[in-house]
């Protein structure tokens, strides 16, 4: 069974910055993706940004430049680093890890709440 464990949301005033983390625990296949996505009220769950177990990343549009994520292959554990917030960031923010062998399997953290005041 897979566990991913986020850390790091909380309240932040526009400009400011937060640092979510996510540890994945269990059996994961070594070659895998994982990723943050969030999901505001009313609205569906996108894709902020993934990572390749070999370092390749994906970003968002509405993220480039102000988020960067990260992983620690050795600790299964993915990183975010989001810089110049802004309100409409302001979402509840989701961990995943997918991988293949032979099936595809994804599987999610319970998520954390960011809230950007302005």
């Amino acid at each position: 069974q897979v566990q991913l464990v986020e850390s790091g949301g909380g309240l932040v005033q526009a400009g400011g910055s937060l640092r979510l983390s996510c540890a994945a625990s269990g059996s994961i296949f070594s070659d895998n993706a994982m990723g943050w996505y969030r999901q505001a009220p009313g609205k569906q769950r996108e894709l902020v940004a993934d990572i390749t177990s070999g370092g390749a990343t994906n970003y968002a549009d509405s993220v480039k430049g102000r988020f960067t994520i990260s992983r620690d292959n050795a600790k299964n554990t993915v990183y975010l680093q989001m810089n110049t917030l802004k309100p409409e960031d302001t979402a509840v923010y989701y961990c995943n890890v997918r991988y293949t062998n032979r099936e595809t399997y994804v599987y999610w953290g319970q998520g954390t709440q960011v809230t950007v005041s302005s």
